[in-house]
């Protein structure tokens, strides 16, 4: 009986190595999302999007692409990420096309070609500059904080402020929208808003969006209803990020 528990133990322990190197590969590279952007994976794993941007080689405008992986921790922890492989293209063979007789009014039967549109060339957006430090105000009418900011839980990352379903929700500073989707499944139906090379702001749970990526958008706006979307409650979940990190919303929002 002693024999058979010994070798059972010596089974497990030289499995459990390959176990934990697996779990802990799986939080190092993420595949792209139809839908996500550069802010929305930076928001989701912690990290400023600079720096998801640097450690993949990607510059600005920082597009991505369905089926992209992404490298979400820094270089030195793990190995690099995989390569995609792209499948050729397949290549059907030619038609096969015999002798063609032409009649005695061939040339004036033939149609004149059809001149190809030009797609147009790609709108750019226009740089609007916004202040270093924002002028922050209460997203909502409701300042009642049933759920407050705890930098030691990870499910604690901003306040949650109770409100009414339709509720409107407003910017809580000038900037542009980076993201407006329900790609981040605990989130439910959220805004990110860009405010500065520093400043984030994220609105979650919304019924409503009234805004979509690349708005500009100015202090106070209305940009969504207040909603229970992945939550089970009506409620705004509102976070700040600074340089990527969570910070508590309560020292940046007004006194209530």
């Amino acid at each position: 009986m002693a024999t058979q528990l010994i070798r059972r133990w010596l089974l497990l322990s030289s499995l459990l190595p390959v176990v934990l190197l697996t779990g802990c590969g799986a939080h190092m590279h993420h595949v792209v999302e139809p839908g996500e952007t550069l802010y929305s994976i930076g928001f989701l794993y912690g990290y400023d999007y600079r720096k998801i941007a640097q450690w993949n080689g990607i510059r600005p405008p920082y597009g991505l692409n369905p089926g992209q992986v992404l490298r979400v921790v820094p270089p030195e922890i793990g190995t690099p990420p995989p390569k995609v492989r792209s499948k050729p293209p397949l290549r059907k063979p030619a038609p096969v096309v015999g002798p063609v007789k032409a009649g005695p009014r061939a040339v004036d039967r033939a149609k004149p070609p059809v001149a190809t549109p030009i797609a147009p060339l790609p709108v750019k957006r226009p740089s609007v500059s916004f202040p270093n430090n924002p002028q922050w105000r209460w997203p909502v009418k409701s300042r009642k904080v049933f759920q407050t900011f705890s930098a030691n839980d990870p499910g604690r990352k901003g306040i949650d402020i109770a409100g009414q379903r339709g509720n409107p929700v407003h910017a809580a500073a000038a900037g542009r929208v980076v993201y407006a989707g329900s790609g981040l499944v605990r989130y439910g139906q959220l805004i990110i808003i860009k405010h500065n090379e520093k400043y984030l702001s994220a609105y979650a749970h919304n019924d409503k969006l009234r805004v979509k990526e690349g708005d500009v958008i100015r202090a106070g706006q209305r940009i969504a209803d207040m909603g229970s979307s992945g939550a089970r409650r009506p409620m705004l979940h509102f976070e700040i990020r600074r340089n990527g990190k969570p910070v508590n919303p309560l020292r940046y929002l007004p006194q209530r």
